[in-house]
């Protein structure tokens, strides 16, 4: 009998079309290892088995079954976008438990396509930290359950990367999608901004977050965006080299970037050069101030989110993270400095069509209770480790997380086999 489990959002929806197989058994084998594996990893903050078993009849049901891009694919995602009839928590007790009444605009675009919720995932407290963890649960990495998921789409990327789910959907805000990705061993994109609606917490961050796909192949990831956007993305027949810039330096000064981390950037930069892609080092004029910049934008989007809420319910780290950014709001609502920043970087992409860099700085913190310690202590663990995304959310513009080479999970994948049989 053939698994699906492990195969692609692509080759799922085709065998669902052709009707070798019937949605309902689809979800009902992703079910049974999410039942199996999410004990350990901490993907989903709820599970939706029968109800998703139900959408999966309904979905075979449909008369448009043989035309949906999604047919049958099972889906997780994070608990900041609604799902009809499911609480929003935010990762956080200071939410309201009420249903949703209505989807999310970009779930009701990947349902109407096809998908099938199986879960909402876990997330830290109002989606602001680059580990997950909090009140409601802990995602961990599929590949190392001793590091977190990374954050805020923790829990969207441990459930693609431990095989739990072949698609999810999350968000970034200043990184949220691609440093979980990156810790997981997936695929991302932050599309840039306007591609996909966002529609993220109260004002979408001044309009630094975007709402992306997770997936674990570039095709993948391609025909979920061409869902989230209402646009085709095709694939480019044109065979002629970009001119891409290798940059291993830290946007933000202080911060370094590991060796194994510089190592796996040149070692693709030199796969690139040798497909026949223009490949040269060369650093983007980042300003001093960028990491200013970011603190700022981060702790005012914050402020804006925590609006409304019990601040007694707020864990002591986000209740902090709040006051401090409530006094940037107005200057960051004025966007002087993300137009500084685009203005000062234009020119070097004039000259370069991509910008190759590491996606994170080192290795993931560990999966600790990270809600519980000092406002200091998660800024510097989450800046130490993740120094490389800011700068695209500022900007506005599209940014790629696509995994290569390994620094984490070699002793766990010899001891038990790591994702996808962890």
């Amino acid at each position: 009998m053939t698994s699906w489990v492990g195969r692609t959002a692509v080759e799922i929806a085709a065998a669902v079309r052709e009707k070798r197989i019937t949605p309902r058994e689809v979800v009902a084998e992703h079910l049974a290892r999410i039942e199996l594996l999410d004990v350990r990893v901490g993907a989903f903050r709820r599970l939706r088995a029968q109800e998703a078993l139900a959408e999966a009849d309904e979905v075979a049901g449909r008369a448009d079954l043989a035309d949906l891009p999604l047919a049958g694919v099972p889906l997780a995602v994070k608990d900041n976008l609604g799902v009809r009839g499911e609480s929003t928590r935010h990762g956080s007790t200071a939410t309201p438990d009420a249903p949703a009444d209505d989807d999310h605009v970009t779930v009701a675009r990947l349902r109407a396509a096809g998908a099938i919720v199986v879960g909402v995932t876990n997330v830290p407290e109002l989606c602001i930290w680059g580990t997950t963890e909090g009140p409601l649960g802990t995602a961990r990495n599929p590949w190392d359950t001793t590091r977190t998921a990374g954050g805020s789409s923790g829990g969207s990327a441990a459930a693609v990367g431990a095989g739990m789910v072949p698609v999810a959907l999350g968000n970034d805000g200043m990184g949220s999608l691609r440093i979980p990705a990156a810790n997981c061993g997936v695929v991302t994109i932050k599309p840039g901004l306007g591609v996909v609606p966002a529609g993220i917490g109260n004002g979408d961050w001044f309009g630094m977050s975007e709402n992306g796909p997770l997936a674990t192949t570039v095709e993948d990831a391609r025909l979920l965006l061409s869902v989230l956007a209402d646009t085709e993305f095709v694939r480019s027949d044109a065979h002629a080299g970009r001119r891409i810039a290798l940059s291993v330096r830290s946007p933000i000064t202080g911060v370094t970037v590991s060796r194994p981390f510089t190592s796996a950037a040149r070692e693709a930069a030199a796969l690139l050069d040798s497909a026949g892609h223009q490949v040269r080092p060369a650093d983007p004029p980042y300003p001093l101030s960028i990491g200013v910049t970011s603190f700022t934008h981060w702790t005012a989007g914050t402020a804006r989110d925590a609006e409304g809420f019990d601040r007694g319910g707020l864990t002591r780290r986000t209740r902090v993270h709040a006051a401090v950014g409530r006094r940037f709001v107005g200057h960051v609502e004025r966007g002087q400095h993300k137009e500084q920043l685009r203005r000062r970087l234009e020119p070097f992409f004039a000259e370069h069509d991509v910008l190759l860099t590491p996606a994170l700085a080192r290795r993931s913190p560990t999966a600790a209770a990270w809600h519980e310690r000092g406002w200091l202590r998660n800024v510097l663990a989450n800046t130490n480790y993740s120094p490389m995304t800011p700068p695209w959310n500022l900007t506005g513009w599209p940014a790629m997380a696509v995994p290569f080479g390994t620094a984490i999970g070699r002793a766990l994948r010899r001891a038990v086999g790591g994702p996808p049989g962890l």
